[in-house]
């Protein structure tokens, strides 16, 4: 059952005047935040929405120095510093990423801190339970939230999860911060600031974090091969938004399969493979059960108030990115 306005809004109240955290969980488990900075390789296609120097939270989950963060502040990354709670400066090299979850995988030095953070259980989360945002010390620090929805959650960059975790009250320097629960374990890592994070029809705003549960089937490939095992999924490169019913494209990537197929910007997207769609969900749903990446995805679009058939040719999205130099 979906939390009340109200309820949500005294739990949200409650958890931004609880204090900062103090127990001895909370405090091994800053430890194990770092800050990141972070300079994309010249000529990156994600510095226009991204920038070309990025700064974020990591957090090292092992004593071989792995650290866990939000897959886009590491995207096609050409140095990688870590700083450490206490001012101490490492190299990080890249490890894995991974587009459908989010999540990016950075390696450090062994040792790099004295407590790294366990793995916790995100299935455990439960509305209006009391957790911690850990972010570095100059993006804030530790403070109490509440989670307010457990969620799907749909991206205009091509992204879906099943279920989100949200929190209130929001925090704004969110980026790869640490979702800690009661027993100082990781349950998930922050993603975005949210307007909805009740789903409620009114604003209400607050955070999405990426679940734990989500990495742990995916470590191992990541480790390994830097990426999922299996075919990626299509990739189209448009951004798109829902608008009185009607999904409408926001941007086209330049040189992006979208774009050398002739979509832009203002397209309704009307249906896939031949299907009508209803919403941004099942746009995915359909394009990502086309085929793997390279698969050619028929869409119908209304543009310039006529319907048109295209065909994109879509492509694996790490193969538009310029590539990573970190080693």
């Amino acid at each position: 059952m979906s939390v009340s306005f109200l309820t949500a809004a005294l739990s949200a109240w409650r958890a931004g005047n609880a204090g900062a955290p103090d127990d001895a969980a909370i405090g091994e488990s800053f430890d194990a935040v770092v800050k990141l900075s972070i300079k994309t390789v010249g000529g990156a296609r994600t510095a226009e929405t991204l920038g070309a120097e990025r700064e974020g939270t990591g957090v090292v989950f092992d004593d071989g120095g792995l650290i866990l963060t939000i897959g886009y502040l590491i995207l096609e990354a050409a140095s990688i510093l870590v700083v450490t709670s206490d001012g101490r400066i490492f190299p990080a090299s890249i490890v894995g990423f991974d587009h459908a979850t989010g999540f990016g995988v950075l390696r450090s030095t062994p040792g790099l801190v004295r407590h790294p953070l366990e793995l916790g259980e995100s299935a455990s989360a439960r509305e209006l339970h009391l957790v911690t945002v850990a972010a570095h010390a100059a993006a804030g620090g530790c403070s109490r939230v509440s989670i307010v929805s457990l969620r799907r959650f749909t991206g205009w960059w091509e992204y879906m999860l099943d279920q989100a975790i949200f929190t209130a009250p929001p925090r704004y320097e969110h980026s790869g911060a640490a979702l800690v629960d009661a027993a100082g374990k990781l349950i998930g890592i922050g993603s975005l600031w949210v307007s909805d994070a009740l789903s409620v029809g009114a604003a209400f705003p607050g955070n999405m974090f990426v679940p734990i549960d989500l990495l742990k089937p995916l470590l191992n490939d990541l480790s390994g091969s830097g990426r999922r095992k299996g075919p990626a999924r299509p990739w189209l490169g448009v951004y798109s938004e829902e608008f009185e019913g009607h999904l409408v494209v926001t941007h086209v990537l330049p040189e992006s399969p979208a774009a050398r197929a002739g979509m832009r910007r203002g397209d309704v997207i009307l249906g896939v493979g031949g299907e009508s769609i209803g919403d941004q969900r099942e746009f995915y749903q359909r394009v990502w059960s086309s085929g793997a990446a390279g698969a050619d995805i028929s869409l119908h679009v209304l543009q310039n108030k006529k319907v048109r058939h295209i065909t994109v040719h879509s492509a694996d999205r790490l193969d538009y990115l310029r590539p990573w130099t970190v080693t």
